[in-house]
C-alpha cells in the first residue's frame, strides 16, 4: 500500500513537508501544537547542522521521519547519536516504514564513525516492540535523570 518507500535525508527545503510529521509526532507526547515554531525549531536544526533528519515518502507523500541529535560519548572517545524523534503517521504503522527509518539511522550511525545511537521513550509506547525488533536493547545499567527548567 505504501511502496515504494523512499528514505532519504532532508534538508531545510523539506521543512514544511516535515512539519506537520513534526507537529503530530508533538501531540503524541502532549504538546500544544504551534506550526509557526515547530518550522522554525525545524528550520534552525537543519541549517546549523544541528540535527540530522530522514524523511520516509510514499507516493510522493510524507509519512514519517526520524530526527538524530549528535553527541559525544567520554568513555567510548566517540560520538554517539540520539534518535530523539521517531514518527509515522497512522495510515501507514505496521507497514516496515518505522524499522527502515529505524535501518538508516544506524547506517548514519557507521558511515559517520559513531560508537551507537541511544533513546529514550515514554514508558507506555507501544514503539517499544518496533526497537527491540530492530535490536535496540533497554538499558539495565543505568538511571535517566532530568533537571528540567
Amino acid at each position: 500500500m505504501f511502496e515504494p518507500v523512499l528514505v532519504r535525508r532532508a534538508t531545510a527545503a523539506d521543512v514544511d513537508r516535515l512539519q506537520p510529521l513534526f507537529s503530530a509526532y508533538r501531540a503524541f507526547y502532549l504538546a500544544t501544537p504551534d506550526p509557526v515554531a515547530e518550522r522554525a525549531f525545524l528550520m534552525e536544526r537543519l541549517e546549523r547542522g544541528e540535527s540530522v533528519v530522514f524523511l520516509a515518502e510514499a507516493r510522493g507523500a510524507a509519512v514519517g521521519f526520524t530526527q538524530l541529535y549528535p553527541t559525544f560519548s567520554s568513555v567510548g572517545l566517540r560520538r554517539l547519536w540520539i534518535l530523539n524523534d521517531l514518527f509515522v503517521i497512522s495510515e501507514a504503522r505496521r507497514s516496515g516504514i518505522g524499522s527502515r527509518l529505524l535501518r538508516r539511522a544506524k547506517e548514519w550511525a557507521r558511515e559517520t564513525g559513531a560508537e551507537g545511537l541511544t533513546l529514550e521513550t515514554a514508558i507506555d509506547n507501544p514503539a517499544q516492540r518496533l526497537y527491540e525488533a530492530e535490536g535496540w536493547k533497554r538499558d539495565v545499567a543505568f538511571l535517566h535523570y532530568e533537571l528540567l527548567l
